[in-house]
């Protein structure tokens, strides 16, 4: 490739690794503060997708594969993780309403 489009290529892969950056910080914010725990669930979600998409970057500036092998695997982690975390949730939720359907009996 040219050295012009190469440097080009490499200015917009650190403006997108600053970005990612500053949605990341937003989404800590969010794990950290969320009121419930979908919040602090989709937060996380947000996280682990912006990993995956800062791992992608990585691979385009590197030029080394393994690291998009990562990023998928690390992607489909993070569906699985988002099914078991919202499953717990929604058993929580089932038993709190349990709960109070026995009190008002």
């Amino acid at each position: 490739m040219d050295q012009e489009v190469l440097g080009e290529m490499n200015t917009d892969l650190i403006v997108f690794a600053v970005l990612f950056g500053a949605l990341a910080a937003v989404a800590m914010i969010r794990l950290i503060k969320g009121p419930t725990g979908a919040d602090r669930m989709v937060a996380g979600d947000v996280a682990d997708t912006l990993v995956c998409c800062a791992m992608i970057l990585f691979a385009l500036y590197s030029g080394r594969g393994i690291y998009l092998d990562i990023a998928i695997i690390g992607a489909m982690l993070g569906i699985v993780d988002t099914m078991l975390v919202g499953r717990f949730l929604e058993k929580g939720r089932r038993e709190k309403h349990a709960d109070v359907a026995e009190d008002r009996q």
